[in-house]
C-alpha cells in the first residue's frame, strides 16, 4: 500500500511540505485530535454522548491543518496522494522523539 518508500522517506517528504512554524504548531495540535477522535467514534459505539466530542476534535482538528496549509501556502500533501493521509500520525510521532 506504501510503495517502494521506507517509513523515514514518507516521513521526510511530509515534513518538507511542512516548514512553516504556525503550520508545524497547527498540526503538532491537530493530528492527535484527529486519531483521538477516531479512537472515541468507535468508544461512541458503546457509550453514549462520546460521539459530540468525536466530532468536535475531528473538526477542529482538521480546520487546524487546513489554517496550517493556509500559512504554509501549499496544498496538504495528501490532495497529490492520499496515501499522505496515514502520514501525518507518523510524522507526529517522530516529531515527539525529535526526528522530524
Amino acid at each position: 500500500m506504501m510503495g517502494e518508500r521506507t517509513n523515514e522517506e514518507w516521513i521526510a517528504e511530509y515534513a518538507t511540505a511542512h516548514t512553516h512554524p504556525i503550520n508545524r504548531v497547527c498540526h503538532t495540535i491537530g493530528i492527535p485530535m484527529i486519531a483521538i477522535s477516531i479512537a472515541l467514534a468507535f468508544l461512541s459505539l458503546f457509550v453514549a454522548g462520546v460521539w459530540r466530542w468525536a466530532l468536535a476534535l475531528f473538526a477542529v482538528g482538521w480546520i487546524l491543518q487546513f489554517v496550517g496549509h493556509y500559512y504554509e501556502r501549499k496544498p496538504p500533501e495528501f490532495f497529490k496522494d492520499w496515501r499522505f493521509l496515514f502520514i501525518g500520525l507518523r510524522w507526529w510521532f517522530a516529531k515527539m522523539r525529535g526526528k522530524a
